[in-house]
């Protein structure tokens, strides 16, 4: 993959899901050459220290419940930077095109006449229960893994996600921004079918040196993420794997790790 960063463009480049070496080298190659970086809260700052001396850091992330930079401006920030002839690097938590709003940026740009392209990242959605010990997948067992949003309430009419038709799939099921709304999601999918002692898994601070993992049930995970007072980045993993023990394939995985 040829990164050579030209004038007056845009690269979004996936950051990974925090830990600075879980970055990709071509993503690392691109903040080398960057006149202006803009950054996600979620995303490795450390490797800021990679780009150019001289070059701008703009901060434009988003605390849950808290500040934010809108949307709209930060596309407007985009094409405004690529159209003063700069090396413009939009870095992000995780994959870009994951509930990144890669997509978003992507057309604000071709829609300005700025050429845009993308470096992938590796998202927390595979990542965090594979550092967790958790297999997404495993033959015999299952065959599939769903990945979704629950940054609204299955009650919000802006939820457009299918939880008991998910419920059904026999697929793990893995859960971003879904801290918040656990308590409505869970008998969601109960409702759908899945057993309250369904193993639930709980990952959060994925990569990051204060990274914590514990398991527990489908009919007791909301009670017990609010009693440890679990915060974002964290997501929950549903399924049979979430209380896979892969040192002793014959036992379930302890309540906590």
């Amino acid at each position: 993959m040829d990164i050579t960063l030209q004038p007056g463009t845009v690269t979004l480049v996936g950051g990974g899901p925090g830990d600075p070496d879980l970055i990709t080298v071509a993503g690392l190659k691109a903040i080398r050459q960057a006149d202006v970086v803009l950054y996600d809260r979620l995303a490795p700052a450390e490797v800021l220290d990679q780009a150019p001396a001289g070059a701008e850091h703009v901060p434009v992330g988003k605390v849950p419940q808290g500040s934010y930079v809108p949307q709209e401006e930060i596309n407007r920030l985009l094409v405004a930077h690529a159209r003063r002839g700069r090396r413009v690097v939009r870095l992000k938590g995780g994959d870009c095109f994951v509930f990144g709003r890669g997509g978003e940026e992507w057309q604000a740009c071709a829609e300005a006449g700025v050429p845009v392209r993308v470096v992938p990242g590796v998202t927390s959605s595979t990542s965090g229960p594979a550092l967790a010990g958790i297999p997404l997948t495993h033959r015999h067992l299952v065959q599939g893994f769903t990945v979704v949003s629950g940054h609204v309430s299955p009650n919000d009419p802006r939820s457009e996600v299918p939880w008991r038709e998910l419920a059904r799939s026999r697929t793990t099921l893995v859960i971003l921004m879904g801290v918040a709304h656990l308590r409505d999601i869970a008998p969601e999918l109960i409702a759908g079918g899945l057993a309250p002692g369904t193993p639930v898994g709980i990952v959060s601070n994925a990569s990051l040196p204060d990274q914590a993992s514990w398991t527990t049930t489908l009919g007791e995970a909301a009670a017990a993420m609010e009693a440890r007072r679990v915060r974002p980045p964290s997501l929950v993993i549903v399924g049979e794997l979430a209380a896979i023990d892969l040192d002793h394939p014959e036992r379930r995985a302890p309540s906590d790790h």
